[in-house]
């Protein structure tokens, strides 16, 4: 038995079966390489799901780690802290909001935004107690909470963990007609939308589609939420995927790259009118806003910016979604995305699928991750150059035509 095949029989003996990785153990990773039990070293595809769009182990990240960690890591929020303060006025003036209420994770942050509206809707907008609705779109994933999965409509996601948690309205993704009669219901209080759905499958909406969603809610008085966990901090070639319609989200929630995959960081930001809503003791966490997490949030933030990571995003998907097109295999049915967050639906080809593919890509030295069966998500640390993608396509391109 081999270093990796020691590794995986931990895992399967004692761990729960709530996932099923590829079958690679990974010991080390830096910049856009991972490497694993072996030795056997692979260019990242997936990045955490995003979360380490600064390249893994990112030195300046790693030192704000390492230099909080020496002095001071936990106070929770009974007390303050000397570096919340500077972590709360960094993240409002780069992203442009009045608050930030910080968190930990993701799904978290999901939670957090569902209670700030329903707080405002009721001390606000004047909805009767218990009334209030949030819209939500179909092919969804805002985590793995009891009332996220209420509102998914992934059978995986949802199947005998009832009962489920009421106040949610689904309609289909990139519908504005859906949106714009779900709105008529008076009782609703925020419209939650992934810009771009990640886990969906990197299904990128229609042109405008986002920038006429807020103005329709804008004009029912209804509080736009964007759920950036994966495809902000310049995954998509913009700061935010927002930002590629010029709109300024009422709720934003931020997560994974906020710390550069070092460490558990998540965020909600909002207005002063919004964010008010909320008075002490009504809503917390032990560890969010902890002093690891604001040194390691900021120092994420400033690679983010210093090394023009949504501009690299930009250009290079731009190459990666021509040179997939490119590749002359009807395995690829579709190549889409935007920015570094890119994927490509996979057709049967003699009995070998999406996971067969990415089995055959770890083999060549490139790991990537099938969802929802037939489609392989692409999504690189954004520290990558333009020289090593072009190696990553050139193992992309041979490995599906390995299957013709």
């Amino acid at each position: 038995m081999n270093n990796s095949e020691h590794f995986i029989a931990l895992e399967d003996k004692y761990g729960a079966h709530n996932y099923h990785p590829l079958p690679v153990v990974l010991s080390k990773g830096k910049g856009i390489y991972v490497w694993d039990a072996d030795g056997k070293k692979y260019f990242d595809f997936l990045s955490a799901y995003s979360a380490v769009n600064q390249g893994h182990c990112h030195p300046k990240i790693i030192d704000a780690l390492q230099e909080q960690s020496e002095i001071l890591t936990l106070t929770s929020r009974a007390f303050y802290n000397d570096t919340l303060g500077e972590y709360e006025k960094y993240i409002t003036n780069y992203f442009g909001y009045d608050k930030i209420l910080p968190m930990n994770t993701g799904a978290e942050g999901v939670e957090t935004a569902l209670k700030l509206c329903r707080k405002w809707s009721y001390q606000k907008k004047g909805l009767k107690p218990e009334q209030a609705k949030i819209i939500v779109c179909d092919g969804n994933f805002h985590g793995r909470t009891t009332t996220i999965i209420s509102f998914s409509n992934d059978h995986e996601s949802r199947n005998e963990f009832g009962p489920y948690t009421p106040g949610f309205i689904n309609i289909p993704y990139n519908d504005l007609i859906a949106l714009e009669d779900a709105l008529k219901d008076e009782n609703v209080a925020g419209f939650m939308v992934e810009p771009i759905q990640g886990e969906a499958g990197v299904n990128v909406p229609s042109e405008g589609y986002l920038s006429s969603a807020y103005k329709m809610c804008k004009k029912a008085n209804v509080l736009f939420i964007a759920d950036e966990v994966q495809t902000g901090i310049a995954r998509t070639g913009k700061l935010l995927a927002v930002d590629h319609e010029n709109i300024k989200a009422d709720i934003l929630i931020l997560g994974k790259a906020l710390s550069g995959g070092v460490f558990p960081v998540s965020a909600v930001l909002a207005d002063d009118n919004i964010m008010m809503c909320i008075k002490p003791g009504e809503h917390g966490s032990t560890f969010g806003g902890n002093p690891l997490a604001n040194k390691v949030a900021i120092a994420a933030l400033d690679v983010v910016k210093n090394e023009n990571l949504a501009a690299n995003a930009e250009k290079l998907g731009e190459i990666l979604r021509k040179e997939l097109r490119e590749i002359n295999s009807d395995m690829i049915s579709l190549v889409r995305g935007k920015g570094l967050l890119n994927a490509i639906v996979i057709k049967p080809k003699n009995g070998k699928e999406a996971w067969d593919v990415c089995l055959k890509l770890r083999d060549n030295g490139l790991l990537a991750k099938p969802t929802h069966g037939d489609i392989i998500r692409f999504a690189p640390p954004l520290i990558i150059s333009e020289k090593q993608l072009h190696e990553c396509i050139k193992i992309i391109k041979n490995t599906i035509l390995s299957f013709d």
